[in-house]
């Protein structure tokens, strides 16, 4: 009984915490309502979705003041402090050169995997990338480029996809280990423009998923976009493409984010957990924060890697 009594305490605590941060009104952007074909189409400094999509009005709270309160395993996400290496994120060669050695390291630190597996970075800016958008890139590859924030509530890999990628990854880096008792497939994510940001990152308590509300992406990297019923039309074996889990509104959904994050400030979230006794996946989302005075053009480096615990 005693204990009953001291958990139920802390379990108080912990809910007034949340409660007394500053809150940002937002808007976060939904698949709608119906039955959609969902896909996601890439190309250089675009991305498109089919189906229709709805901003919704919510709360984002700011976790900052209490940033040392979330955890992997209950929020799905955490935030961390880290000092790159990299000096200069606009250098292609110095990050291809540094920054994935740098995020296995900091990640098995921060989560005590046996060894961690990064799959390359992305820059995300809020800048105008029309120009670029426009360019016509044969073969375009979804990695170490520049694209846009991401513009709807997502978690990049549906279930079958981060099953998918951790055993095709144990086997491609480690053919003669043991085998993996669980893997985590995370995003490793820092700004490195001035804070604070326009459109900063918004994150999801994966507690808050209700389970009625999720739909798969497929993802389609295409050196331009089809048009109209081309971006619909029936694709032989999509089942088995690599696709987001993406998210219809849910009043309950319980947002948050790091208001004024700094470049030392890295916010590392899931995107799927073999270990599904814990909060095994992180909806996010960009959105404008139009509480915070002086703000800048976002610039963020993301990292997709995954964790090993043999």
């Amino acid at each position: 009984m005693e204990m009953d009594r001291i958990m139920a305490t802390l379990a108080d605590r912990t809910a007034d915490i949340e409660e007394q941060v500053r809150v940002a009104p937002a808007l976060i952007r939904y698949l709608g309502e119906g039955d959609y074909v969902t896909r996601r189409y890439v190309s250089q400094g675009a991305e498109m979705n089919t189906g229709d999509y709805v901003d919704h009005p919510v709360n984002v709270r700011d976790g900052m003041p209490i940033r040392d309160h979330f955890t992997l395993d209950t929020h799905g996400f955490t935030l961390g402090r880290h000092a790159s290496a990299v000096t200069d994120f606009d250098d292609r060669d110095l990050v291809n050169r540094v920054y994935n050695r740098e995020v296995e390291e900091v990640v098995k630190a921060m989560t005590g995997a046996s060894f961690v597996v990064a799959q390359g970075w992305m820059i995300r800016t809020s800048a105008d990338l029309t120009a670029r958008a426009a360019q016509k890139v044969e073969n375009y590859q979804h990695v170490g480029g520049i694209q846009p924030p991401a513009g709807e509530a997502h978690i990049d890999y549906n279930p079958r996809t981060g099953a998918m990628v951790g055993e095709r990854g144990y086997r491609q880096h480690r053919p003669d280990g043991p085998g993996f008792r669980r893997h985590i497939c995370f995003s490793f994510w820092r700004t490195f423009s001035p804070g604070p940001q326009d459109w900063p990152l918004a994150v999801m308590d994966g507690r808050s998923i209700v389970g009625d509300e999720l739909g798969s992406n497929t993802l389609f990297i295409v050196d331009e976009f089809p048009q109209g019923e081309a971006a619909i039309a029936l694709v032989p074996g999509e089942e088995e493409m690599i696709a987001a889990s993406i998210f219809r509104y849910r009043p309950g959904h319980r947002w948050w984010y790091f208001s004024n994050m700094a470049a030392d400030d890295v916010l590392l979230f899931k995107f799927f957990d073999s270990d599904q006794s814990t909060t095994w996946r992180c909806p996010h989302t960009a959105f404008h924060d139009g509480t915070m005075p002086g703000t800048h053009t976002r610039s963020s480096i993301e990292v997709r890697c995954t964790a090993y615990f043999e």
